[in-house]
């Protein structure tokens, strides 16, 4: 079994453009590329989980996003670094698609993609820019970062309920390299 970052992307690795997925609006942040090399090197597969209800409201299709995720790939590439796996939720928060057990805060596409890459979701990390991706890793039994840009996040009343609660909290990537080194010398 191997260990994981899981990652979302809006907000956390590309700038945030609601529905986007228009290649050319594809923009990462600068400070992500050393840290994610640097933690690739270290073991960690790389894997992108995202909701896109845009599917379900009808704003663009699977394929539409399937070419803005192939320039998130292409631009991590360019800066030496693969992506193991992509997931993506495409149901919205109607009740008609309540069903859904992938939208995160729930931990369906951790799951699913610890089954299918074999990953240990115990040694892994789920890391995003809002509290349901923090939910979500800790439904998985994943160690969570928050990354919250705009310090937004940590302002919201959510956070006192422990499923929302974060193992850290950082503004950018500089100081993830650190701190998973640290948290795994710790249990190790």
């Amino acid at each position: 079994m191997e260990k994981a970052l899981f990652l979302d992307k809006d907000g956390t690795l590309i700038k945030d453009v609601p529905y986007n997925v228009d290649p050319k609006r594809v923009v990462c942040y600068p400070d992500i590329f050393k840290p994610l090399r640097m933690l690739q090197k270290n073991g960690y597969k790389l894997i992108v989980v995202s909701n896109q209800s845009g599917i379900a409201r009808r704003y663009f299709t699977a394929e539409e996003l399937e070419i803005a995720f192939s320039e998130l790939r292409k631009q991590l590439m360019t800066e030496g670094i693969h992506l193991n796996g992509i997931y993506y939720c495409p149901h919205g928060d109607r009740a008609s698609d309540m069903q859904c057990i992938c939208r995160k805060p729930l931990p369906g596409m951790l799951y699913q993609a610890a089954a299918e890459l074999h990953i240990d979701l115990k040694k892994s990390w789920m890391i995003g820019d809002i509290l349901n991706d923090v939910a979500a890793g800790r439904a998985a039994g994943c160690k969570t970062i928050l990354v919250d840009r705009s310090q937004q996040e940590r302002k919201k009343d959510r956070m006192e309920d422990p499923k929302f609660m974060p193992d850290f909290i950082t503004d950018n990537f500089y100081g993830l390299t650190q701190v998973i080194t640290l948290e795994k010398e710790y249990y190790e």
